[in-house]
């Protein structure tokens, strides 16, 4: 896959170098500009944050938390994808929340995304607010023969599951248009559940508008945010 935070043209080589280097991760950001101490009170909520979220996220696929008070209170957010087990949510967000920390060592804000949650942790309180900012996009760099119509249908599909999941109480929809005898397009749509259905639905329709500058005719492609993302390729995507 193809990576890129503003959208610019990203070369195969790099890219492929790119996710190498991180490891499990499909993309992170350090955030924050304020770092914080070893054995200080932030890191010692931001630590109590990391367990109530290891805690309470799997059995329900997205949980929400604060510990800590007034400038040393930690924020945190963790959210697997839809489909995915709790036990394999429990083992991505300890893996993330781990990686995080190796990534943004001392950061008192950072976000990462693997392919199956996000884990996210700020002194800064995020609940509730649509997170525009930490945004990322992929594409697998193979292109359909005729992008036009293409590009139609993924909007097509991806717009009714951006209704579809801002209307689901887990804010999460998979599904599929068949194209041609041999071809079913997938795609699949997820908000954070901290978010109210009409900010859900605006967060995923101001990704889908996105289509056209990330993955132009291009075969598999998603738009991942803090609060949102979509994903779309000519295969299943999701477990059954």
């Amino acid at each position: 896959m193809f990576f890129s935070k503003s959208i610019p043209l990203c070369f195969l080589l790099f890219c492929l170098l790119h996710h190498a280097a991180l490891g499990a991760s499909l993309f992170h950001f350090c955030f924050s500009k304020e770092n914080y101490t070893a054995h200080s009170p932030y890191d010692a909520n931001l630590i109590q944050l990391f367990n109530l979220l290891y805690t309470k996220v799997p059995p329900t696929g997205f949980g929400l938390g604060s510990t800590g008070k007034g400038q040393n209170q930690a924020n945190g957010l963790a959210l697997c994808r839809g489909d995915v087990s709790s036990q394999d949510c429990k083992t991505c967000v300890v893996e993330a929340s781990k990686e995080i920390g190796e990534r943004c060592p001392s950061g008192k804000g950072a976000i990462i995304w693997h392919d199956n949650c996000l884990f996210k942790y700020s002194n800064v309180k995020f609940a509730g607010k649509v997170d525009y900012k930490n945004k990322f996009s992929l594409w697998n760099g193979y292109k359909v023969d005729d992008p036009t119509p293409f590009n139609a249908k993924v909007k097509e599909l991806l717009s009714g599951l951006s209704t579809k999941a801002s209307s689901n109480p887990k804010f999460y929809a998979t599904g599929e248009l068949v194209l041609s005898s041999s071809e079913t397009l997938y795609g699949l749509t997820q908000c954070t559940r901290d978010l109210y259905n009409s900010d859900c639905k605006k967060c995923l329709d101001d990704a889908i508008s996105e289509l056209p500058n990330c993955c132009d005719g291009q075969r598999g492609g998603r738009v991942v945010g803090g609060s949102c993302n979509f994903r779309y390729e000519l295969h299943p995507i999701v477990d059954p």
